[in-house]
C-alpha cells in the first residue's frame, strides 16, 4: 500500500567557502540506514519525490536537496558553484542532518559529486548508485558545450543549450530542456560545467570508482550503451542497469525501472554477502 508517508521541505541556511546559501530541501524520517539523493545539473530535489511511492523503501530516512543555482536554493556567488564545492555543500548538509551511513544515489552532476563524497569516506557509504555520474572525458557531451558552443552571456548560452538539448535525438531531451529556465540559474553554469570537464578530463574518475568498496551501480539509458568503459565497470564488479526506452534521464523516461533497480541495489546492499 503507497504512498507511506510524505516528504516534509525544509530550508537550511549554510556559510560554504564564505558562500552563503539557504538550502531548499524535501526530508523524510524512519528507520534503517538513510536513502539519500543528489540530483543532476538542471534537475531538482523533486526527480526523487517518488521515493514515497515505493513500497519497499517505506518508512527509510530520506533525503533530497536543490543544490546551489538550481531549484529552489539559493547563493550569494553563483561562480563559486563547482563540484568540489557542491561536495563540501553535501557535507556541511549531511552534518546538520545527523546522517552519518548512507545509501547514495546521484544522476550526472549529483551522480560525479556522490562519486567525490564517496570517495573522500568510503565507510559512510552503504551502497552508491550513479546514474550517468560523470567517470571519464567521454561523459561531458552536455558539460563540454561551455568549451565548444563557448558564449560570453550566461543567459544567452543557457538558451542556446537548452535548444541543443530539446534539438536531440534522445529520450526526454524535449522535457528536460523546458524546464531548464525554471530550474537553474544561468550564472551557476560555467563554474559546474567547467569544472565538471577538469575532473572528468583529469580526475581519474573511473579509477577512483572502481576502487570504492561498497555494492555500485552504474545506470545509464539504452540509447547510451555504446559507452566504452561500461565493460570495465562491470569487470571491476560493479552491476550495471541498462534502463529502456531512456538516454540521459532515467527519471523523466522510465521512472519504474529506475526505481526498481535502486531499491534492488539497497535490498542486497542490506541483505551483505
Amino acid at each position: 500500500m503507497s504512498p507511506v508517508s510524505k516528504l516534509e521541505p525544509f530550508t537550511l541556511p549554510l556559510t560554504v567557502d564564505g558562500t552563503r546559501i539557504e538550502v531548499a530541501g524535501l526530508c523524510r524520517d524512519g528507520a534503517g540506514t538513510p536513502l539519500v539523493f543528489l540530483h543532476g545539473f538542471g534537475s531538482t530535489k523533486e526527480d526523487y519525490a517518488d521515493v514515497i511511492q515505493q513500497e519497499q523503501l517505506a518508512d527509510r530516512p530520506v533525503l533530497a536537496y536543490d543544490a546551489p543555482g538550481c531549484g529552489d536554493t539559493t547563493c550569494s556567488d553563483l561562480g563559486a558553484v563547482s563540484v568540489p564545492f557542491l561536495v563540501s555543500v553535501a557535507e556541511h548538509v549531511l552534518r546538520d542532518r545527523q546522517i552519518d551511513r548512507f545509501h547514495l544515489v546521484g544522476h550526472s552532476m549529483g551522480g560525479l559529486t556522490a562519486l567525490l563524497l564517496a570517495d573522500s569516506d568510503p565507510g559512510r557509504i552503504a551502497s552508491l548508485v550513479s546514474i550517468e555520474g560523470n567517470v571519464a572525458p567521454e561523459d561531458c557531451f552536455l558539460s563540454r558545450q561551455i568549451v565548444t558552443h563557448a558564449d560570453d552571456d550566461p543567459d544567452a548560452f543557457l538558451t542556446r543549450f537548452a535548444e541543443r538539448v530539446a534539438g536531440s535525438r534522445f529520450y526526454a531531451g524535449g522535457l528536460y530542456a523546458a524546464s531548464l529556465p525554471y530550474k537553474v540559474r544561468a550564472g551557476a553554469v560555467r563554474a559546474i560545467f567547467e569544472s565538471m570537464v577538469d575532473l572528468s578530463d583529469h580526475g581519474k574518475l573511473l579509477d577512483r570508482f572502481l576502487g570504492l568498496p561498497m555494492p555500485r551501480m552504474f545506470m545509464y539509458g539504452e540509447q547510451n550503451d555504446a559507452l566504452s568503459y561500461l565493460p570495465k565497470l562491470a569487470e571491476g564488479g560493479v552491476e550495471l542497469a541498462e534502463i529502456s526506452h531512456s538516454a540521459h534521464f532515467p527519471m523523466y523516461s522510465n521512472p519504474p525501472q529506475m526505481w526498481a533497480r535502486i531499491t534492488g541495489l539497497v535490498a542486497r546492499a542490506e541483505a551483505g554477502p
